[in-house]
């Protein structure tokens, strides 16, 4: 299989098509090999217009969503960020001259994805995701899917910190843009729909009203 054409058309016909502009995305979608935050036999996949498997459930963001939560994140070169459970975000982040963090509950995925990471000139911790690593990022980014923005990581953010991820509670997410405030508020838009799968243990807690 030609990886390299691989990589060229999910770029031509996944990310550019879905109103990705930003050039600098384009190139690190181009430099960064996907196939290598997966488990070998499953790099086939790495460039389908799907969620490609790493290990024990988890799985890789589709390429377009994660160009998109990468545009509305706005990341410039010199800038702090943390990926939890976003390896693929993570590298990505990395060749667009941030300084970067990556974050994952399970050691085996975290085992996986090391090589490519090291590559890219990303550390990486392994940790509960509830607790995030550090403070004060400017930018945070989620792969996996959650219920609602984990009030942690919104709290990690600096003042005009910017948080991208997919909440879900059906068979269809939404992903939002939070921003953090100078005072401390924090806002937040929708940006697009999106399926990615649950990320464990970040479902949402169902509630019961008399």
């Amino acid at each position: 299989m030609d990886l390299i054409s691989a990589r060229k058309a999910m770029v031509d016909s996944q990310v550019r098509t879905s109103d990705v502009t930003d050039i600098a995305i384009h190139k690190a979608m181009l430099e960064t090999r996907r196939e290598e935050f997966c488990e070998p036999d499953r790099a086939f996949s790495a460039y389908a217009d799907a969620t490609v498997p790493i290990k024990n459930g988890r799985s890789l963001m589709q390429a377009r969503e994660v160009a998109k939560l990468l545009q509305a994140l706005r990341p410039r070169p010199g800038e702090r960020a943390l990926a939890l459970a976003a390896p693929y975000a993570a590298a990505l982040l990395a060749r667009m001259g941030l300084e970067v963090q990556a974050q994952e509950a399970d050691g085996a995925v975290a085992a996986v994805v090391e090589p490519a990471l090291v590559e890219a000139g990303v550390t990486q911790v392994v940790g509960d995701l509830s607790e995030p690593v550090g403070s004060d990022w400017d930018v945070v980014i989620c792969e996996g899917a959650v219920g609602d923005a984990p009030a942690a990581w919104l709290k990690a953010l600096k003042p005009g910190g910017r948080l991208a991820l997919v909440e879900r509670d059906g068979p269809v997410g939404h992903a939002r843009l939070f921003v953090r405030a100078a005072s401390g508020v924090v806002s937040s838009r929708d940006l697009f729909d999106a399926t990615p799968p649950m990320l464990a243990g970040f479902e949402k807690r169902p509630t019961f009203a008399l």
